[in-house]
């Protein structure tokens, strides 16, 4: 399993077990960068020590905070909204450029729906 997939499986596991999404926004709104395959993805992560560890390693998201949602709120609202714009989800992204698994939201939901 690639450390992404790895990443990804983290993911649903965590998330499931906590009941509780992280992302994160800043003045401007939530970041939905611009993957290598040309396709924007909003990140969002299972704990909250992975998304400070973002903030505070990443420049590009020195000035973020982090957001807090339950299991419910992503799944019933968020992912809907993320699929009609035509965004990915970015799961656990880590390291210094903040990367990791970017999957369609519709593929998201299918998974937190068993």
């Amino acid at each position: 399993m690639s450390q992404a997939a790895s990443q990804a499986a983290a993911f649903y596991r965590e998330v499931v077990a906590s009941g509780k999404v992280w992302t994160i926004r800043d003045a401007g709104g939530f970041p939905a960068p611009r993957s290598g395959s040309g396709h924007r993805s909003m990140p969002f992560w299972s704990s909250l020590a992975g998304v400070e560890r973002i903030i505070k390693q990443v420049p590009a998201y020195a000035g973020f905070e982090s957001v807090e949602l339950t299991l419910e709120e992503f799944r019933d609202t968020w992912l809907g909204r993320l699929e009609k714009d035509q965004l990915h989800v970015g799961l656990n992204w880590t390291g210094p450029r903040a990367t990791g698994y970017d999957i369609r939201a519709s593929t998201v939901r299918q998974v937190l729906a068993k």
